[in-house]
């Protein structure tokens, strides 16, 4: 077998334990719902698109060590919790501001393009501490650091997980785009959906401040 392909032991332990992350609510997974809602399953899918790119450019940092450096590096990590997290207030503010983004009407005049819901996604997911801290404490526990070998089973690992994430994302962005269309045009629920959105964009900004990066 070659060298960066971890021994099939690893691959399911790790697959499952995977699996457990991925179907946890994340911030990615609240982006990826209100764009559907909101605009459609394309816009839900550009930004279930641009999550996954965040999550190939975190497997070449951890591959590389460049992911270390940062979490080892208080001021870069404390720079990159604070981009994140007001990165998340900003999407919570434009749930709840009138005519703002997340709006359910089909016909919001500030409707992005594809192509902002696909940097969206990319943004969420690479200013996110949580993903640094899970490629750096996470993966590693499934490789050996002395093994010549474990750059490439750390990307191949990442690879993995990339692959494992890509069904429960389109599932997700399927089933709220047949939210979308079941929901009546109730302000009512068009509110209590907005302000949701912005609870858990708002709680995991708390949540990524009070990160802590674990030292060696």
């Amino acid at each position: 077998m070659p060298s960066f392909v971890p021994p099939l032991a690893t691959v399911l332990t790790f697959a499952v334990a995977s699996l457990v992350l991925i179907v946890t609510p994340g911030p990615d997974m609240a982006l990826q719902l209100s764009r559907s809602i909101n605009y459609g399953r394309a816009h839900g899918m550009m930004t279930f698109f641009g999550t996954m790119l965040g999550l190939l450019v975190h497997s070449v940092l951890v591959a590389l060590g460049i992911s270390i450096l940062i979490v080892a590096a208080p001021p870069i990590f404390l720079a990159l919790k604070i981009v994140g997290a007001v990165y998340l207030l900003w999407l919570a503010w434009q749930a709840i501001r009138k005519g703002g983004g997340f709006r359910l009407a089909a016909a919001a005049r500030q409707k992005p393009t594809l192509w902002q819901s696909f940097l969206a996604g990319v943004m969420i997911d690479l200013l996110n501490p949580k993903v640094v801290l899970f490629f750096v404490t996470f993966l590693p526990q499934f490789v050996h650091a002395g093994d010549p070998g474990a750059p490439g089973q750390l990307f191949f690992l990442g690879l993995e997980y990339f692959l494992l994430s890509l069904p429960a994302g389109v599932a997700l962005v399927w089933f709220a785009a047949w939210i979308a269309r079941a929901l009546t045009r109730s302000r009512t629920v068009e509110r209590v959906l907005n302000w949701g959105f912005a609870g858990v964009f708002a709680t995991f900004a708390a949540i990524i401040l009070s990160a802590q990066a674990r030292h060696a």
